[in-house]
């Protein structure tokens, strides 16, 4: 196997430009696959992709491009940039599901090319290959190929990378934003830095990372500079670089290019709103997240260890090992190596501080640990682009692959089992009643199941015949990918738009028929996608006794002509007392019908 390898590589490497034309075109296209394949074909997802969504159309509508709104309320949940890309994307190609979710694909790709970027530039997996003897060897200009594509690869293909990147909503935007900056500060870490000292500005990578910090922290707050400093500062002083890199890196100039674009907004912002904002956004979205549970968002202290195994299979069985590998109890062996050599102990400190400080926050999300993967990513690459470069069969370590391997096959068994078993898992939704059975119909979890348990087969074979092992990467890599075409997007379409299709064609049938003046209302769930589909600012009620009480309030103000839109189930009108003759049924849509009737109507029914 090995030998096949390097055979394949040596044919490449031959021409470098065919080299760069192959990572970049199977690169392409499996971010293609992941992150921009049927991107706007299934409507906006109930209930928090809707609340970003509109937000950014109604920057469009009111010029007001400083504080969001949702449904003619302030929406102080998350900084404006993924408001702003939305509304830029809204102007370019039009108010649609694909512009709400181009911002998190593109923060996806970029954070692959700069993935590819760092390690083409360090991506050597072992300390005596970064010597500077050793950089022309064989092995490390193979290892420098290697590493970047296996690196890029990974970020793109796991479960949790790719459901954010096709969702709507700042997650992906903020870990590509944070990424990237860690990223540029390795470069800049790593690049020459002669006469540092005597330059005024620093270099150029040093320069994007603050940028990038500065965006990281308008995507999601102060979350975005925190992270990485909980990640820079502790490496430093492993390495013991810190007193080096803060002259280099010229910090205090750093933090006057990341005040000039960050502080304007937030202070606009304070201005239009004042404490409001203050205790909205600061207090309860950043302090009480960490410090308290915030939406019954809890969970145990091993939650996102389960996350991380689940949300980047099947890549995580390798990650023990990964890390292992690096030695990192011993500081003094890493210190006397070149910063070249020092990007797998960069990726554990940036995997280990998030993984750590979202383990110790109060508030659990699975996507809260999305920024860490490019880390995880990294640190597998390193591990599988040293076992492919290894020639001398006193290099390897059978043990380490048989027990990877074998556990790595165990999990595509169980994928497989959970594929076929997909529909008794999906639960009742009373917005798609019927949503098992549809998915049953379709082949498509079958198609999942056979090709999760071919990949285990194959994986079995492989360790059974030792010389065929290394093989194991690529299996994951045509599995996970096949698993992704023919099964996990189409099966995608098929349950979101079972759960979302009605509700977005009621909305725009609303949109035509609702007149001046009428207001429109739901009771007993909340579905922002109403808003963003029909543009009409909507009443929500959770109980039916809250909206007669909100109606009781308004008596005075209704006039015998009003009239009243309502969304809801079909047993609604009923709990409001009202008999057929009271109202109008317009529209009726999966699991959900549109009414109108008059609000004085409904108080003599409800006196």
């Amino acid at each position: 196997m090995i030998h096949n390898l390097n055979t394949w590589w040596h044919h490449l490497e031959k021409n470098p430009q065919r080299t760069g034309w192959f990572c970049g075109v199977s690169l392409a296209i499996i971010a293609g696959i992941c992150f921009l394949l049927a991107l706007g074909s299934t409507p906006l997802v109930d209930e928090t992709e809707p609340l970003f969504a509109e937000a950014a159309r109604q920057m469009t509508v009111t010029g007001d491009w400083i504080t969001p709104y949702f449904n003619q309320e302030t929406r102080f949940d998350k900084p404006p940039l993924i408001y702003w890309l939305m509304a830029i994307a809204y102007n370019l190609i039009g108010v649609n599901e694909w512009a709400v979710r181009l911002p998190s694909a593109l923060s996806a790709i970029s954070l692959m090319v700069l993935v590819f970027i760092t390690l083409r530039r360090c991506g050597l997996a072992r300390p005596k290959n970064a010597q500077p003897e050793a950089l022309n060897s064989r092995t490390s200009q193979r290892q420098l190929w290697l590493s970047p594509w296996i690196a890029s690869a990974l970020c793109a293909l796991n479960i949790q990378t790719i459901a954010w990147a096709r969702t709507g909503v700042s997650d992906m935007l903020l870990s590509g934003c944070m990424g990237g900056a860690m990223l540029c500060f390795f470069c800049g870490y790593t690049a020459p830095q002669e006469a540092s000292e005597r330059r005024i500005l620093p270099n150029g990578w040093y320069i994007a990372f603050y940028t990038l910090l500065a965006l990281a922290v308008l995507a999601k707050g102060p979350v975005g500079i925190v992270l990485p400093g909980l990640t820079i500062i502790p490496f430093l002083l492993y390495v013991g670089q810190f007193r080096t890199v803060w002259r280099e890196s010229k910090p205090l100039l750093g933090a006057l290019w990341f005040a000039l674009l960050t502080v304007p907004w937030y202070v606009l912002v304070i201005l239009d709103n004042g404490q409001d904002y203050i205790d909205s956004f600061f207090g309860y979205h950043n302090v009480e997240r960490f410090t308290q549970v915030v939406n019954e968002h809890s969970a145990p202290w091993f939650f996102y260890f389960l996350v991380v195994l689940v949300g980047f299979l099947p890549w995580s069985v390798y990650l023990p090992w990964a890390i292992a590998r690096l030695r990192f109890w011993q500081p003094q062996l890493w210190r006397q190596q070149p910063r070249t050599a020092h990007l797998g102990i960069f990726a554990l400190a940036w995997f280990t501080s998030i993984f750590v400080f979202f383990t110790i926050a109060v508030t659990k999300l699975p996507s809260y640990v999305l920024p860490l993967l490019p880390a995880a990513a990294i640190l597998v690459a390193l591990l599988w682009s040293d076992l492919l470069t290894r020639e001398s069969p006193s290099d390897q370590k059978p043990w380490g692959m048989w027990w990877t391997g074998g556990i790595n096959g165990l999990f595509l068994l169980a994928l497989g089992i959970a594929c076929w078993r997909i529909p008794q898992f999906m639960g009742f939704d009373p917005a798609a009643p019927n949503w098992d059975q549809v998915v049953d119909q379709t082949p498509f979890p079958e198609i999942g199941a056979v090709i999760w348990c071919l990949g285990a087969g194959a994986i079995a074979l492989c360790l059974i015949l030792s010389r065929y092992r290394h093989w194991i990467l690529l299996i994951n890599l045509v599995v996970f990918t096949s698993f992704l075409l023919f099964s996990a997007l189409p099966l995608l379409d098929v349950a979101v738009g079972q759960r979302q299709n009605a509700l977005k064609e009621l909305s725009l049938e609303a949109s035509q028929v609702i007149q001046p003046e009428e207001q429109m209302m739901m009771i007993g769930f909340w579905k922002p996608s109403i808003v963003f589909y029909s543009h009409i600012p909507t009443l929500f009620f959770s109980h039916t006794p809250i909206a007669l009480k909100h109606w009781r309030e308004e008596a005075d103000q209704i006039e015998p002509e009003d009239s009243l839109l309502l969304i809801s189930y079909p047993n609604s009108v009923e709990q409001l007392n009202l008999q057929p003759q009271d109202y109008e049924m317009l529209a009726e849509k999966g699991a959900y019908q549109l009414f109108r009737f008059s609000p004085r109507v409904l108080l003599e029914r409800n006196p």
